[in-house]
């Protein structure tokens, strides 16, 4: 890239060291591609195997999916709304919409925690069967990392109150943009492979 190119380019990429550490994290996710096919790959074994528990056709709630797939998906417009002003130079806009992407993650989570709980209620855990063992660690591990990027949001938006609109928090917030918009894409997997095929066999 040119010194012309770093100087009028994305603010996260003027530096080399946001153009590393950008490169390095499509590189974790591509570890964390691997992380989720495994799991995927664990469920479909397992599918069907729920011995003596109740099958998922009878507990999964299509109006509670619904929900948190709505909240997960309007999350993901956000963020990039949020990204988009990042890059217009409006920390103000960059940190509302990060805020709602903050609430709409954490209403995601809640409906997913008393989800695990209801099935839990009516039996269904992990020792129950081999199927449900893998749906609450595929769900849960998807549930753990959207927990992190929570977390993760809440941490950069301290940072940028206290440093502002910089080379390196900018670059940070591009990265929390790409972890948010692949957790999405994950749950567009679960909600298909998981939940809808759950519902109808």
């Amino acid at each position: 890239m040119s010194s012309h190119e770093l100087k009028t380019g994305p603010l996260e990429y003027r530096t080399q060291e946001g153009q590393m550490s950008i490169l390095g994290f499509w590189i974790f996710l591509g570890a964390e591609i691997v992380l989720f096919a495994t799991l995927f790959a664990t469920y479909a074994v397992l599918f069907g195997r729920t011995a003596d528990a109740t099958p998922p056709g009878e507990l999964f709630e299509p109006g509670i999916v619904l929900m948190m797939t709505f909240l997960l998906l309007t999350s993901s417009f956000t963020c990039g709304l949020a990204i988009h002003e990042m890059r217009r130079g409006s920390v103000k806009a960059l940190r509302n919409w990060m805020i709602v992407t903050l609430v709409l993650g954490l209403g995601f989570l809640g409906f997913e925690i008393y989800e695990f709980v209801h099935y839990v209620h009516e039996g269904a855990t992990l020792q129950s069967s081999a199927y449900w063992s893998a749906f609450f660690t595929l769900a849960g591990t998807h549930g753990l990392h959207v927990t992190l990027g929570i977390g993760w949001v809440i941490l950069l938006l301290i940072q940028l109150t206290k440093r502002g609109l910089t080379p390196r928090t900018s670059r940070k917030f591009f990265i929390i943009g790409l972890y948010w918009h692949f957790l999405d894409v994950v749950w567009i997997f679960i909600f298909t492979s998981v939940y809808l095929i759950g519902m109808v066999v």
